[in-house]
């Protein structure tokens, strides 16, 4: 049964392509969940599906959790910069040239030892040790590290705190404010 499984969500994906995508991520958990019903217990759990078609948040819990324990940085602020930066999606691409989960620049990425900016585990730890180092520099201060995440340290320094282009001020208010409702794709959350 297990083997057809693919060939039949295949077939969906192909069929849904035809229709509208209204409410897609709540009916393509639904389907996830009752699919997951149907297989043997032995089989391992299917993964919902983020609207971009990548996996949800809850498949790169494991990576969020390794990096934010390796480098120090607390999950929430991880997954928060996730959800602001690509949605969860592992192939995005900005157009100044950012990729990948935590929309790490090309440079950042190779001065971080970043080889693969699409890979999701290299992608989160470099962006957490990212996070780690702008953390340290501006003595602990979230607001003042996602600022210059967004922004660079450098605007941040030049400004004496949170730069005062719109942008900037609009990406620290969304993830401080994923931060503090940790309404972020925590696979804790229901």
């Amino acid at each position: 049964m297990i083997p057809h499984v693919q060939n039949v969500m295949d077939r969906i994906a192909e069929i849904k392509g035809r229709f509208p995508q209204q409410n897609e991520p709540v009916a393509a958990h639904l389907f996830a969940s009752k699919l997951q019903a149907a297989l043997p217990t032995d089989a391992s759990p299917l993964q919902p599906f983020s609207e971009t078609g990548a996996p949800g948040p809850a498949a790169y819990e494991p990576m969020i959790a390794d990096a934010s324990a390796r480098h120090g940085v607390d999950p929430a602020i991880l997954r928060s910069v996730i959800k602001a930066e690509s949605g969860f999606n592992p192939k995005a691409v900005s157009s100044a040239g950012a990729q990948g989960l935590m929309q790490l620049m090309p440079a950042t990425a190779r001065a971080l030892g970043v080889a693969d900016s699409f890979d999701p585990a290299q992608n989160i730890d470099g962006g957490a040790r990212y996070l780690r180092h702008l953390l340290d520099k501006f003595g602990g201060n979230t607001s003042l590290a996602v600022a210059a995440y967004n922004a660079g340290p450098g605007s941040v320094e030049k400004y004496g705190g949170v730069p005062p282009f719109a942008e900037t001020r609009e990406y620290v208010q969304r993830v401080t404010g994923l931060i503090n409702s940790d309404d972020s794709g925590s696979a804790r959350r229901g």
